[in-house]
């Protein structure tokens, strides 16, 4: 069984993805309390593009239904195997978050012996902290569940629940997939898409009784929606997009990616809007793969951007750990200190604070890409099969 190769890879697309990564980023730096609290000058950073900017979230959803079919359904629908299929989600998701959970079993496990020495004191938000970050949740995050509806909070690296809701969305597009291939009828997987993707805004609303998309547990069902909107949105590329002149191809790929910045930024106002989001991100991917000549395409293929977007996934595991780091320097250094930068500028201490740690966010990154995906990814395929394989990993 040899690791999947995308038939199809388009690099933009990950490099939306590396820059949508950095944005979750920076929108867990704007909405920490302690840093809040640390940092009353927030300047430039403190606008509701980053504050809402958990809204990305559903375009890595969207983005994934995409690659996923593009891979499996576009280019190796015949020899789809559920099995290999499983493996290779496994063995590209799994080793990064494991690693992650036990970074921060190790963290809270020190923390906890500092205040047994009394070197350290709990605030209130870590007696908190310490009350979902406990032996049963631990377990719920191992098997990947954790936004399933076993747990109705974030807990340990928060931002995996998204990976846990991916995971389980996986196994149904499988099934999926397999059902049609049985019946030897390939568009099924787009009806079915379809269903699951309504399905999805059905139980958001009216089981859940959610009016915003901002919400993790149960987060299986958000993924759903944007995961199965992005299959059909493959669809929509392959076979509906007419030939039109390269300004108009333009204007469709500035003109969504406008309108995907603008309703980050409103959607604070009203949460509803949120709902929107997935047909958004999913008309601006697309624009993007019908017309790769144009300058967009080829400003996102930058290797700056590349770079940041192989390393997407990483970004996204890691920058939880980072975060709190950063809160304990913070807390160190203290406020009055963190305030004498404001006197020179308004929001300088900020700025640098979080200059300080996107750069740590993109080392360690860069450091779990090559020393965690790629050869986890390796370990866990080779597990399964005796003969050589490539990372998943450096495939996807």
């Amino acid at each position: 069984m040899q690791a999947h190769q995308t038939k199809a890879h388009y690099v933009p697309l990950d490099s939306v993805r590396g820059l949508a990564a950095l944005c979750v980023v920076v929108h867990h730096f704007v909405g920490s309390d302690p840093l809040a609290a640390a940092l009353p000058h927030r300047a430039w950073i403190d606008v509701a593009f980053f504050h809402n900017s958990w809204l990305f979230v559903d375009l890595f959803f969207v983005l994934s239904g995409i690659v996923i079919s593009m891979s499996y359904v576009q280019s190796e629908f015949n020899e789809f195997d559920f099995r290999t299929f499983t493996l290779r989600r496994l063995a590209r998701i799994y080793p990064l978050h494991i690693v992650m959970l036990f970074a921060f079993l190790a963290f809270r496990l020190m923390r906890l012996t500092l205040t047994e020495l009394d070197l350290l004191h709990f605030s209130t938000n870590e007696r908190a902290d310490l009350q979902v970050n406990n032996a049963y949740s631990f377990v719920v995050n191992v098997f990947l569940l954790h936004a399933m509806g076993v747990l109705d909070y974030l807990s340990w690296n928060g931002p995996s629940w998204s990976i846990s809701a991916e995971f389980y969305t996986y196994i149904v597009f499988g099934v999926v997939v397999v059902l049609a291939q049985r019946l030897g009828y390939i568009k099924l997987v787009y009806v079915l898409s379809a269903v699951l993707a309504v399905l999805g805004v059905v139980l958001i609303i009216f089981v859940l009784k959610n009016e915003t998309l901002d919400f993790q547990a149960n987060g299986f069902t958000r993924c759903f929606l944007g995961f199965f909107v992005g299959v059909l949105t493959l669809r929509f590329v392959s076979k509906r997009v007419r030939v039109v002149s390269p300004f108009v191809q333009s204007a469709c790929q500035i003109g969504t990616a406008v309108a995907a910045v603008v309703l980050v930024c409103v959607v604070g106002y009203d949460e509803r809007l949120s709902f929107v989001a997935p047909i958004v991100f999913a008309a601006l991917l697309a624009s993007l793969m019908a017309f790769p000549q144009r300058l967009l395409p080829e400003l996102l293929s930058v290797r700056p951007l590349v770079w940041l977007g192989k390393r997407s996934y990483s970004i996204y595991m890691v920058h939880a750990l980072v975060l709190v780091l950063i809160q304990y320097f913070s807390r160190g250094v203290g406020t009055a200190r963190l305030q004498v930068a404001d006197n020179l500028a308004p929001g300088l201490a900020a700025s640098l604070l979080l200059a300080f740690f996107v750069v740590a966010v993109l080392a360690l990154s860069n450091f779990t890409y090559h020393w965690v995906e790629m050869p986890g990814s390796r370990f866990v395929l080779r597990l399964f099969n005796r003969r050589p394989v490539s990372s998943v990993a450096a495939a996807e």
